[in-house]
């Protein structure tokens, strides 16, 4: 009696756990990957996404990067994302059929509308040699980004299902790199496979997504590009979340004659003369239409705005 208890306690066991363990394997190392996309807790500023100019994609038979590194940004929430690609072109057909007076009254759509981008992202991979095992593609030939930030010897293996890449972003305003990480993923991470939501992905990225998502090299590169991203939020201490007031102020250009003063409103007398033509770079202090500016040779002084534009 006792043997043929065991004996069913035992293939029950042994029916129940395969599906335990199966679940654990793939489902739970699923939620985990994709709870590695960190979430900011407030947007630091806005960023367009750029495609690198090598089109080391084309390689490897998939469509540009752009769309997979645009899903992190949304779902890390950490940026504004401005379109600068397809939907971009798309928003200036619609800002044309404005400006030629085609559209109905009151649609609101004309100059001024724009947010800039902070920051650019660009989405790269790199390549150190040819590896007749595989195919090797890359954007950083000898290894090297950002004159001397950092070596990478990495690449994309096709035959091997392995990639490393890099992510840059780069301030608008003062074109610094303030920010450089690198991502690596292999076949290997592939057990959990690709959460439905990438596929599924709303927008006009939707498509180059699921390209990825339909190929164990793809896949690979998406996750390479998680990892990348992933310590990437945790640089993000170091960016300004501010860049707009933070960075320099924007160049004025004199397009009247007139006078820098050592105090506003005209007095403390004068600092020297400014002529048309003449380019100051503000402080960032003003009081009323008055702004601290100072010239190329160093000299700082008060100067009335309604002498000056902004340089374009």
């Amino acid at each position: 009696m006792r043997l043929k208890q065991f004996a069913a306690a035992f293939l029950s066991a042994a029916l129940v756990l395969p599906t335990v363990v199966r679940a654990e394997s793939i489902d739970d190392k699923k939620d985990r990957k994709e709870a590695e996309i960190p979430v900011c807790s407030h947007k630091i500023g806005s960023i367009a996404v750029e495609e690198p100019e090598n089109k080391w994609w084309e390689s490897a038979h998939l469509p540009s990067p752009e769309a997979v590194i645009k899903v992190l940004v949304m779902k890390s929430q950490c940026f504004t994302l401005v379109d600068r690609g397809k939907g971009f072109q798309a928003a200036e057909r619609e800002r044309a059929i404005a400006a030629g007076g085609d559209l109905r009254p009151g649609q609101n759509i004309g100059r001024g509308q724009m947010t800039a981008a902070d920051y650019v992202l660009v989405p790269d991979v790199t390549s150190k040699n040819g590896d007749a095992g595989g195919l090797n593609v890359g954007g950083i030939i000898g290894g090297f980004v950002g004159g001397g930030a950092g070596a990478l010897i990495s690449g994309i293996n096709l035959s091997k299902k392995t990639a490393d890449v890099v992510l840059t972003i780069t301030d608008v305003r003062s074109s610094e790199q303030v920010a450089m990480t690198e991502g690596h993923a292999s076949k290997t991470d592939l057990g959990w496979g690709i959460g439905g939501g990438w596929g599924n992905f709303g927008g006009g990225g939707a498509a180059g997504v699921s390209s990825y998502t339909n190929s164990d090299i793809g896949q690979v590169l998406i996750l390479a590009y998680i990892d990348a991203y992933t310590k990437l939020v945790n640089q993000l201490g170091g960016i300004s979340d501010n860049p707009r007031a933070d960075n320099a102020q924007q160049a004025v250009t004199m397009t009247k004659p007139g006078n820098m003063y050592k105090k506003p409103n005209g007095k403390g007398g004068v600092v020297r003369k400014v002529d048309v033509g003449m380019m100051l770079y503000p402080t960032g202090n003003k009081d009323g239409i008055w702004w601290e500016v100072s010239d190329e040779l160093g000299n700082t002084g008060w100067v009335s705005s309604v002498l000056f534009q902004l340089s374009r």
